[in-house]
């Protein structure tokens, strides 16, 4: 049998095998590598900026604290004479003052910075920081310690939360907001972000490729073998 008998009978069975009934055709048969490893990778560099106050189990005293932060922040309209706080330093004068958690507490509640996700001791916190809104004053959250109120202030790769969003920073007023992408590196919330999240996604599926490539590489080979009578039986058979 010469080579490019050899090389078209390979083809003929692979795609007799490919097509048999025994083994499934449609898409929703196979799962995608590179989604499953771009998931996985993410999940696993997960990291966050937050602050938390540690409380008594008590809805009055978390929740009157929470309003306290809140104007703070935005003072109501009665207190006109009142300045705006910027929220990360509304909640942190507070979490000073407040806090039951007192090595925290004297740093302004800051539970850790680009904190991989487990970091918390306290579970439903450590989960919490990776579930409520960026930039917002949350909770209260209970754990065994106690109620807590948080404030994230940044965090990456959870753009099905964030979005293109990975943290909050001061505005040019010294008081406002700002969303910024992790590339916006002038800080300014119309900047484009999501970049590190991209050159992931085509990092895996440039490994996804050779996987792929590998793989089937493998079976032509064996095919080929096949057909050129090199071995008896295939590996599936």
């Amino acid at each position: 049998m010469n080579n490019f008998t050899a090389y078209s009978t390979s083809l003929l069975l692979l795609w007799s095998i490919l097509t048999s009934s025994n083994i499934p055709t449609t898409a929703t048969a196979f799962i995608n590598p590179i989604e499953v490893i771009t998931r996985d990778f993410a999940a696993l560099t997960r990291k966050v900026t937050a602050h938390h106050i540690l409380l008594p189990k008590s809805d009055d005293v978390a929740l009157a604290l929470k309003q306290r932060i809140r104007n703070k922040i935005s003072p109501p309209k009665k207190d006109s004479n009142l300045a705006p706080t910027y929220i990360v330093d509304a909640f942190a004068a507070a979490a000073r003052k407040y806090s039951r958690d007192e090595e925290t507490g004297a740093n302004g509640g800051l539970l850790g910075t680009l904190a991989p996700q487990g970091y918390c001791r306290a579970v439903e916190l450590d989960e919490a920081c990776f579930a409520v809104p960026l930039g917002e004053v949350c909770g209260p959250i209970e754990s065994e310690y106690g109620y807590h109120l948080l404030l994230v202030v940044e965090r990456t790769n959870c753009p099905k939360l964030d979005g293109r969003y990975t943290k909050i920073v001061r505005g040019g007023d010294g008081v406002s907001k700002v969303f910024v992408g992790e590339d916006d590196a002038s800080g300014d919330a119309g900047g484009g972000g999501g970049g590190g999240g991209e050159m992931i996604k085509l990092a895996m599926q440039q490994v996804g490729f050779w996987i792929g490539v590998s793989f089937a590489g493998g079976i032509v080979a064996e095919v080929a073998a096949k057909a050129a009578n090199v071995v008896d039986t295939l590996p599936w058979e």
